[in-house]
């Protein structure tokens, strides 16, 4: 998304993870590629302090931020919720929704007091509409769900400052998400559900993840688009 928003005409980008040396290197390599100044920093979206302070790095080195891009996310798959331990779920929790809820709110004050309006993008789950089966992962599923209501309630209250702010739901992507073993063996089955009969590609998102961002959205807020060969049909 990152790089399809350079070659759309994006002037710097800020790449946030808590991995250094993968986010190292996507940088340098975005950055070769698209020309343009392509920074990392490392952060956990847990973390409010870092969050704020990383806004304000980004703000003061790359200049006002635009667009954000909720995408950060885990999944714990195949657990019986009667054997879920809760510190598992509040740390899928934390990750999925709250530090979307925390890096939302620390770009979103950016956006208010720049006056410049905004887009925000949040990456849901078909898993925010229906149980996905035959994998059980409750908490997944609940935070999916829970990330579109926060993206529909930042929308409402953040709509007369200019800033969009909008979800996409994507289907069963071929992402490292989904390389755990125990995944695999069900791949099939997810394939034979899905209509267009395969999982999506990554850079299928890319050009939802442009249009939201842009001017072309500019009447586009609260939206939660699918993106999933057309499995939530069924």
């Amino acid at each position: 998304m990152a790089q399809a928003l350079a070659e759309a005409g994006a002037e710097a980008i800020a790449l946030l993870d808590i991995k250094q040396d993968l986010g190292e290197e996507a940088a340098s390599r975005l950055s070769s590629d698209a020309q343009i100044p392509v920074k990392f920093y490392r952060t956990d979206v847990r973390d409010v302090d870092a969050n704020n302070a990383t806004v304000e790095q980004i703000v003061s080195e790359l200049g006002a931020i635009d667009i954000l891009i909720n995408s950060a996310g885990i999944v714990n798959s195949n657990i019986k919720a009667e054997d879920y331990d809760p510190d598992m779920f509040r740390r899928l929790i934390d990750i999925n929704l709250t530090g979307s809820f925390l890096v939302s709110q620390a770009c979103g004050r950016h956006m208010i007091k720049a006056q410049r309006g905004g887009s925000i993008l949040f990456i849901s789950s078909i898993a925010g509409a229906r149980v996905l089966h035959p994998q059980q992962q409750c908490a997944y599923n609940t935070s999916k769900a829970a990330v579109v209501q926060l993206a529909n309630s930042m929308a409402a209250e953040w709509a007369r400052h200019g800033i969009r702010v909008n979800t996409i739901s994507p289907g069963y992507m071929d992402t490292q998400l989904n390389e755990e073993a125990m995944l695999q063996q069900q791949m099939s089955f997810w394939k034979s559900m899905t209509p267009m009969g395969r999982m999506g590609k990554p850079d299928e998102l890319n050009g939802l993840a442009v249009f939201l961002s842009s001017d072309a959205a500019r009447f586009v807020t609260g939206s939660n688009v699918f993106c999933d060969g057309g499995y939530h049909v069924y």
